[in-house]
């Protein structure tokens, strides 16, 4: 399989443990003290980083790591994004949609030599 739809794959998954571990106790956890959910969100991170290291390093076979950086942001924000509408009930912004234009044109000049070499 290509190396870069695992690294993405894997990227998603990260991102899915990784935006519960930085978010989820602002609706889970609210009325504990900060130190229990910073110590419950550790615990959830590590399962990111299983998944994290190995995407990150298999991508890297691939892809370079400004190329990374950027595709990490951008799955964030897909990640992000619904978790913070449905999840959090936060409003749906425009400003989701600006940010997400602007990662677009990180992402175009980032992988713009590899379009570029492929054509």
């Amino acid at each position: 399989m290509n190396p870069i739809l695992i690294s993405i794959g894997l990227l998603i998954l990260s991102n899915v443990f990784m935006t519960f571990a930085w978010y989820a106790h602002l609706r889970e956890m609210s009325s504990k003290p900060w130190f229990i959910a910073a110590f419950i969100s550790w615990g959830i991170a590590f399962f990111e980083y299983l998944l994290q290291v190995p995407a990150n390093r298999i991508g890297h076979t691939e892809l370079n790591v400004g190329q990374l950086k950027i595709l990490q942001e951008v799955i964030t924000l897909s990640v992000f994004v619904p978790f913070a509408v449905f999840y959090l009930k936060e409003p749906l912004k425009t400003d989701y949609l600006w940010a997400g234009l602007c990662i677009l044109g990180a992402v175009y000049f980032v992988f713009r030599s590899k379009v570029y070499a492929a054509a």
